[in-house]
């Protein structure tokens, strides 16, 4: 059986896993489960048993979503997983006993398809420690507003979340299934597109355009969920060999893009910065779009730089993928534009990215096994306008490949 989309999913879960565990919580709540047979189960981790109650609330207000068990720390956490099934976990970083970062492999070793999202507050350490937690192996974050009054009135953080929660569960299902190779059925009510893109007929490519017989003068790259991860093991093998400006939009908030950049910086040897407005977008720099604004590449002088705007969001990002491919198109012409999408929930990119290839440009995407969530790659493949789609693994050896070919 699949869902809605044509997905499948593993098999049902087994009885006397419903049960709410931890203190906190009352009960199960008016969401769980009643809109669909099978909800996505989530664990609420997190020292604060009032932060727990109002994450159930707010997860459970959704009738695709059960939140199974409610523990206050990792070790409870892990041992919680070994009893009950669960697809998505929302998982607090400072905690006693075991925090988010120490438990995340422990987690993982239990349950490889369980998908983890990190909540974490909004400054620098809290950056600093979600990326080192994504580089673990949790699969998303989310910003988790300060105090209790602003997580049970922020509608923003409770569609985020959701959101988040639907479209990551529904890709643990698929991992799950996909390992065992059992099916699941998933609520009648469908994830929302934006999560989950239906694919329609085989996907094709298109040939390589002219402008892959020379050398790219710049590559672009778009990502969001899962997309820091899949970014180290691109830009592991830039070093030495991509003399390229590379501009990357990944989706997250500010503060967060700085603490990214560093990492990029350390982990991969290349040299990588949050873009700053005016300034040149020179060979052997990396640049990423800072939380809040959009990274745009424009002409002043003769001279190609970045352009920062806080321009209406769009797909509901800023910074978003697409305004930073039609800059690219404008400045530099498609002809040598070398243009990549990575794992990420929505369609962010398709329209600026069919510009780019309607222009001369290439356009290669990460392929759906290797990512946390197609949508944004799945969604220019099923466009068809790629001219490869890769696994993760893949991706960074052919960006050096064309990079770095003679002019």
């Amino acid at each position: 059986m699949s869902d809605s989309f044509g997905r499948p999913f593993s098999a049902a879960r087994p009885a006397g896993l419903g049960t709410t565990t931890g203190s906190g919580l009352g009960g199960s709540g008016g969401g769980s489960g009643a809109g669909g047979a099978d909800p996505i189960r989530v664990m609420v981790v997190d020292d604060s048993a009032v932060i727990r109650g109002l994450l159930t609330r707010a997860l459970e207000g959704d009738a695709d979503i059960r939140v199974v068990t409610s523990v206050g720390d990792g070790q409870m956490a892990v041992n919680s997983l070994q009893r009950n099934s669960i697809d998505v976990i929302v998982l607090d970083i400072e905690m006693p006993v075991m925090d988010g970062l120490t438990a995340i492999p422990k987690l993982l070793a239990v349950a490889p398809q369980v998908k983890i999202i990190m909540a974490s507050t909004l400054t620098l350490r809290g950056a600093d420690v979600s990326i080192r937690c994504l580089s673990a192996g949790a699969a998303d974050y989310i910003p988790k507003p300060t105090s209790t009054r602003e997580i049970g009135g922020a509608e923003d953080f409770k569609r985020e979340l959701v959101s988040k929660v639907k479209a990551l569960g529904a890709a643990a299902r698929r991992a799950g299934s996909r390992t065992r190779g059992e099916i699941r059925p998933l609520s009648p009510a469908p994830l929302p597109l934006s999560a989950l893109k239906r694919e329609v007929g085989p996907i094709t490519t298109r040939p390589a355009p002219v402008g892959l017989q020379v050398k790219p003068d710049v590559i672009a790259i778009g990502s969001s969920t899962g997309g820091p991860q899949a970014l180290f093991e691109v830009l592991s093998h830039m070093k030495g060999g991509v003399t390229q400006p590379i501009l990357i939009t990944q989706h997250m908030p500010a503060t967060f893009t700085t603490i990214l950049a560093e990492h990029i910086t350390r982990q991969c040897g290349i040299n990588a910065q949050e873009a700053k407005d005016g300034e040149p977008v020179v060979p052997n720099r990396c640049y990423i779009a800072p939380g809040d604004f959009h990274m745009l590449v424009a002409q002043r002088a003769g001279v190609n730089v970045i352009s920062l705007t806080k321009d209406p969001p769009e797909n509901f990002c800023r910074p978003a993928v697409d305004p930073m491919m039609r800059s690219i198109l404008k400045a530099y012409g498609g002809r040598k534009i070398l243009a990549c999408i990575l794992t990420g929930m929505g369609q962010d990119g398709l329209k600026g990215c069919t510009d780019v290839v309607n222009g001369g440009g290439t356009l290669i995407a990460q392929d759906e096994a290797s990512s946390v969530v197609w949508g944004m790659p799945g969604a220019v493949a099923q466009a068809g306008i790629c001219q490869s789609i890769l696994p993760l693994k893949e991706i960074g050896p052919y960006i050096r490949k064309f990079a770095s070919r003679a002019a």
